[in-house]
Formats: C-alpha cells, sequence, structure tokens
C-alpha cells in the first residue's frame, strides 16, 4: 500500500492499522518517588532528633534543679555549728545528744540569671519562666542597676540585695535595657523551694 496525502505515515512505535494507542509512559514518576521517600525519612529523623534533644534538656533542667537543692543543703550545713569533741556519756542516745538544725529561713528569688555588666550593673542572660522576674518584665539583656534602695554594680550585689528582700513584699528595681532605656519595675521576690 502506497502512502498518500490522505493517509499519513504511522508514528515510529506504532502499527498501521488503528492498533489501540498504549498507556502513556511516566520515566520520570520513578525519580520523583524516590524523592518523596528521602523527604519523609528526613523529617522523621529530624523529627526525632528534636524529640530526643527535648527530652535531653529536660533532663539537664532537671539536674541543674537537683544541683540547687544539693548547693542548699551544702549551705545549710556549713551554718550549722561544728558539734563538740566531747564525747557524750553513755545514758544519752544519739539523736538526744546532737540537736536537729534549724530548717533555714526562706529566701527571696527574682527567677534570673546574671552576669557582672561591663559598667555598673548585673546584666541579665536568663529569665526563669514563669518566675517574679518574668511578671515583672525583665528579658534578657537588660541590666538591673537598683534593687530597692540598694544600688548593684555586679551580680554578686544584685544576689545580696534580692536575698535581703522579702518573699511576698514588692521591690522596686532599676533596669537600663539594651535600647538604651531606663524603666522602674515593680517584682514580688518569690521563696526558694
Amino acid at each position: 500500500m502506497e502512502q498518500t496525502a490522505l493517509r499519513p505515515k504511522p508514528m515510529p512505535g506504532q502499527e498501521p492499522g488503528g492498533s489501540k494507542p498504549r498507556a502513556a509512559r511516566h520515566p520520570h514518576a520513578a525519580p520523583r518517588r524516590g524523592r518523596k521517600l528521602r523527604t519523609l525519612l528526613l523529617g522523621l529523623f529530624v523529627g526525632a532528633v528534636l524529640v530526643l534533644s527535648g527530652v535531653g534538656l529536660g533532663t539537664v533542667g532537671a539536674t541543674v534543679i537537683g544541683m540547687s537543692r544539693l548547693a542548699e543543703l551544702q549551705r545549710q550545713t556549713e551554718r550549722t555549728p561544728p558539734s563538740s569533741t566531747r564525747s557524750a556519756p553513755s545514758s544519752l542516745s544519739p539523736s538526744s545528744a546532737s540537736p536537729t538544725p534549724a530548717p533555714a529561713p526562706p529566701t527571696a528569688a527574682l527567677g534570673v540569671e546574671a552576669v557582672d555588666a561591663e559598667k555598673a550593673g548585673a546584666l541579665i542572660t536568663g529569665v526563669h519562666v514563669p518566675g517574679p522576674g518574668f511578671a515583672a518584665g525583665l528579658v534578657r539583656g537588660d541590666v538591673l542597676l537598683q534593687v530597692g534602695k540598694a544600688r548593684v554594680d555586679s551580680a554578686a550585689d544584685l544576689a545580696r540585695a534580692v536575698s535581703g528582700a522579702r518573699p511576698g513584699k514588692e521591690i522596686t528595681l532599676t533596669v537600663r535595657h539594651r535600647s538604651g532605656g531606663y524603666q522602674q519595675l515593680t517584682a514580688v521576690p518569690g521563696i526558694v523551694t
């Protein structure tokens, strides 16, 4: 059969005579599936790392809280006077020979972490949420200049001034913000437990 202008030539791979068209092949579908699978696996891996790091941070936080409790216990033992070196009479029981130390009075806390500032003051490096400092409006980067009537020249001065405050009683804080502006805030120190 000869080709004429009325009958076009068949496309390569097609049989003349009107055979059924084959389903279109998608050669690009396999790499796309591979990319989707890689993306899914990467997402699962990143999610697992984030969950595990959160658990690790929680453990570190619990350790820090436990360490502060340990430091408080050490301070209590340092405050108690050393027991006398005399031997107790045999008629006394061991529990009556040494008096039990009285619990330490509650100390006030602002719930902030601070270091010495470049100039005068205590630079706030962390604010505990929730906490008295957070409730008062302190943010990281603020410099505390005065607590109540006590001037703050260093982080040690801040610790002394806050420990001298009464828990539950309002105190005025003079703060220099990172932007350079000054502000007076009111805070209510909490109790360290």
